[in-house]
């Protein structure tokens, strides 16, 4: 969905507060009905069981608030089952929109409105639900037995437990059946329809676009035209619900965060996605095929199966019998003269491993994408975790350096995903690129860029021979490197005269001869280390608008939106505290440590045990402090805006 915004040139940056909508005047409608009530942020969050269809209805009103104009990000929380246990907690799927009329920056830390599709999913999710919250419920769930399933003695609608919410009670199913009595469905496949009602219900209840959803509906279900019907129709019953029933007195309005955004063309795109199109953008501005060599892993497939939609775009991909498989022809298709690609999560890179040691050794550009996720082993495959870092530097046997580059949002994926390419194929050399499960499935707006502000990654393959031997004849050395990047040159096979060997055993400098020589494996390995640490990549930026600021904040990766709306809640409470943020992990900015050493305090919040704040210590011996947290979420803005205040009071 994309949609035209215009905004000034110059932009104030109001405060991300996640913690409940704000009300910003409220009017009757026109035709003197309901009351309108106009809020400058929304957080709701669909909850039910995963074969409910929360993914789909989020996504849904998601794609719409993102037409309408709304800045937004997403949290979509699932289990790993296919199907897990019906009416079980660990069955429940949820799925959370923040949208605003300004520009936010995370999912939001608490939901303003709670969709319960059955009692798992309100047990589930009622412990994140702020007293005053509105929830709506599915009253024809709330029977014994699955209140049962979930520890409910008592229907929690009647026995008071309630009351400090206003509950909207909604037979979702019993009404979404009455709606869908015309098509001739059965029970079961119109209760299926009943996210659709509550999709429009909210529709209704937000003011949200409702033509491009029924459009999807038609298009999803083409081949099943009378189930397209009934879910247009469930759809409309939810609206239509909404506009007649007493219970929801208010409907509220978002308005456009036409001020969030420079002018340009906008989408919404989630992560997986950006770096979807990111890798075939570097692909076209490389002027090279794409290829992808990759093993189907959560949450690392979508990129898998968008990727395998363009083939119009000279993409090729490949799916694997397994992960060793997967990279391995990946990095062939590297030896060949493609820009290859493999994407994993972390128990797929430890099987990876050896072939990105082969990598390094045969100096190939090769992009590895690790979408992490919770460890160790088969972990948490659905749920998002920053644990892969000291495994991407040090995974390996020897001394195999790899550089590391990490995106911080969603939209962000593209542009990580061209640099990640720029440095694979100007310095031949593998390259990670770490995202995780949030950034992944999460969404936010995306300003399509121009074509013209894309990079050129052009390079030039070997043509012919580049090194005279004492006698005066003209040879190929494969290894002879440019003074500049150190990178050798890249040879494509069937090359006349340029044929050399390749392989894991140690080269020699320059020939490219097999050489166990003690005085040229200490070369050769100082030399693509001196090549990773020479690699150029741009100063860290320092956000200290008072410039005496003590305390500093360092974030990587997907903490970008949680740090940056905790500084802008810390800033409004009249505490100083500067922010800056890593891109390059390997090789560190070589400001870096100057930077360190101008505060007193510096701040590392990670999903993980502390891997960044230990690669600092080590490097640059600052006395960082960690917060961190490993549960399989996004951190919280009030969460670290409350670390970062002890951190500045202590």
């Amino acid at each position: 969905m994309t949609s035209q915004v215009s905004s000034p040139a110059e932009q104030a940056e109001p405060a991300d507060q996640q913690g409940g909508q704000t009300p910003a005047g409220g009017q009757r409608s026109a035709d003197g009905g309901k009351e309108v009530r106009r809020l400058d942020r929304v957080i709701i969050r669909f909850a039910g069981d995963s074969g409910d269809g929360m993914q789909l209805t989020g996504d849904r009103f998601t794609s719409e608030t993102a037409s309408f104009g709304n800045d937004l990000s997403t949290l979509p929380n699932f289990p790993a089952e296919i199907r897990a246990p019906a009416g079980t907690l660990p069955g429940v799927s949820s799925f959370q929109l923040h949208f605003a009329d300004h520009d936010i920056l995370t999912p939001g830390d608490a939901p303003n409105v709670l969709v319960a599709m059955n009692p798992a999913a309100l047990k589930a999710n009622l412990p994140d639900v702020p007293r005053g919250a509105e929830i709506i419920v599915n009253t024809d769930e709330f029977t014994k037995r699955p209140m049962a399933k979930v520890g409910y003695d008592q229907s929690p609608l009647e026995d008071g437990s309630l009351d400090g919410y206003r509950v909207h009670p909604v037979p979702l199913t019993t009404l979404t059946i009455e709606a869908l009595k015309e098509f001739g469905l059965s029970r079961k496949e119109a209760e299926r329809s009943k996210n659709m009602f509550a999709l429009g219900l909210l529709s209704w209840m937000y003011h949200r676009p409702t033509e491009n959803t029924e459009k999807f509906l038609r298009q999803k279900f083409a081949k099943k035209p009378q189930i397209a019907e009934a879910n247009v129709a469930a759809f409309r019953a939810g609206w239509n619900f909404g506009e007649t029933t007493e219970d929801f007195a208010v409907s509220y309005e978002v308005a456009p965060a036409t001020t969030a955004f420079p002018t340009g063309t906008y989408r919404n795109i989630s992560g997986n996605l950006a770096l979807s199109y990111g890798l075939i953008a570097a692909s076209r501005q490389a002027d090279l095929p794409l290829f992808l060599g990759s093993y189907p892993i959560t949450p690392a497939s979508d990129i898998l199966h968008e990727l395998s939609k363009h083939k119009n775009f000279g993409v090729r991909s490949f799916q694997a019998e397994d992960e060793i498989a997967g990279i391995g022809a990946a990095l062939g298709a590297a030896f060949g003269g493609s820009l290859a690609v493999t994407t994993t999560s972390g128990p797929g890179v430890a099987l990876k491993s050896e072939t990105i040691g082969l990598a390094v050794s045969l100096e190939l550009p090769l992009l590895v994408i690790d979408i992490q996720r919770g460890g160790p082993s088969t972990g948490l495959p659905t749920k998002t975790e920053q644990a892969d870092l000291l495994q991407a530097m040090y995974g390996r046997n020897g001394e195999a350096p790899v550089p590391i580059v990490a995106p911080k949002t969603p939209g962000d994926c593209f542009d990580a995903a061209l640099e990640a390419a720029r440095i694979a194929l100007a310095y031949r050399t593998p390259v990670f690129l770490l995202s995780d499960g949030y950034l992944a499935n999460g969404s936010e707006p995306w300003r399509v860029p121009d074509v013209d502000e894309l990079p050129d990654l052009r390079v030039q393959f070997a043509a012919g021979p580049n090194h005279v031997l004492a006698d005066g004849t003209e040879v190929f050395w494969p290894y002879k490197r440019d003074p500049e990047t150190l990178a050798r040159p890249w040879a494509v096979p069937g090359t006349p005269g340029l044929e050399h060997r390749i392989g894991g055993i140690e080269k020699q400098d320059g020939t490219g001869n097999i050489s166990y020589d003690p005085a040229n494996h200490d070369h050769m390995v100082r030399i693509r280390q001196a090549k990773v640490d020479g690699i150029a990549v741009p100063d860290i930026e320092v956000d200290d608008p008072t410039g005496d600021a003590r305390t500093l904040v360092l974030g990587w990766g997907s903490t970008y939106g949680p740090i940056t709306a905790a500084v802008r809640r810390v800033r409004t409470a009249g505490d100083r505290i500067a922010q800056a943020h890593l891109r390059h992990l390997n090789p560190f900015p070589a400001n870096l440590g100057k930077v360190l050493e101008g505060y007193e305090k510096v701040v590392v919040p990670e999903m993980n045990l502390g891997q960044l704040a230990t690669l600092l210590r080590a490097r640059y011996l600052v006395d960082t402090r960690s917060f961190t947290q490993v549960r399989g979420l996004p951190f919280k803005a009030e969460q670290l805006a409350t670390a970062l205040k002890e951190a500045i009071d202590d």
